[in-house]
């Protein structure tokens, strides 16, 4: 029996810390010791990781979070990238475990005022098969069903696996809203529910690590430290998901 995959999201808020200087260095640091040392986990999630507007550079350096985490970016071919000066798909950047063999990889737009997308892999982690879908979504519940009926759709057609929905899904209610229901993306999430929002006195569980059955989720926390509270202004959590053996 393999082991559970750990998981890692951080909204890095364009690496704009508390004092509203942008340190990009600061967040790669703050990776390193308080969010995702060395063999922490198998999946990092990374949102706000590319400027807000078009063309969406990339602001972090990729090979030394690689070097640092032990990770690799799940960005290698173009097409999950925003544009040839992006690291991520509209500001969502993934990481992954060597050991996770990428099967299928998707970059989704997702419907909104403002630009939104997806991440979406399938990889094989021995005898197992599993979906990751990274995503950082809007403020209005509207749209976040908007943009989850899409995700949902894209997941209807592709082969049934264990899914898990990781990022910033701006979903303030602990009992989770709408979007986020199985009428709406087609399939039942669930995890535990922790407040990540704001960084200096959390209330708000807007960030989420979410599993499909028979996967679940377990030992869902959230990560505090003086590098975290200073880089931005949400908390990373942290979660274990238990995957059926194959």
């Amino acid at each position: 029996m393999s082991g559970p995959l750990r998981c890692v999201t951080w909204n890095v808020h364009r690496a704009r810390g508390a004092d509203g200087r942008v340190d990009p260095v600061r967040v790669e640091e703050t990776l390193l010791a308080e969010v995702c040392p060395p063999d922490a986990a198998e999946i990092l999630s990374l949102q706000e990781a590319d400027t807000e507007t078009p063309p969406h550079r990339g602001l972090l350096d990729v090979a030394r979070i690689e070097g640092m985490t032990g990770l690799v970016s799940a960005h290698q071919d173009a097409a999950l990238r925003w544009g040839p000066e992006s690291h991520g798909f509209l500001g969502v950047l993934l990481f992954l475990s060597p050991r996770l063999t990428l099967v299928h990889a998707q970059a989704l737009d997702l419907p909104g005022r403002c630009h939104r997308g997806a991440i979406v892999v399938e990889v094989q982690d021995g005898a197992r098969r599993v979906r990751i879908a990274a995503t950082h979504l809007s403020l209005g519940q509207p749209l976040r069903v908007a943009q989850l009926r899409t995700l949902g759709q894209f997941i209807f057609r592709r082969p049934p696996m264990p899914t898990i929905l990781m990022g910033d899904l701006n979903e303030w209610r602990p009992w989770s809203g709408l979007a986020l229901s199985h009428r709406v993306i087609g399939t039942r999430l669930a995890g535990p529910t922790r407040a990540t929002f704001p960084v200096t006195r959390p209330f708000l569980p807007l960030d989420r690590i979410l599993a499909s059955p028979p996967a679940r989720v377990r030992r869902a926390r959230v990560l505090d430290g003086p590098g975290i509270r200073a880089a931005s202004d949400h908390r990373p959590l942290a979660a274990e998901v238990v995957l059926p053996d194959a």
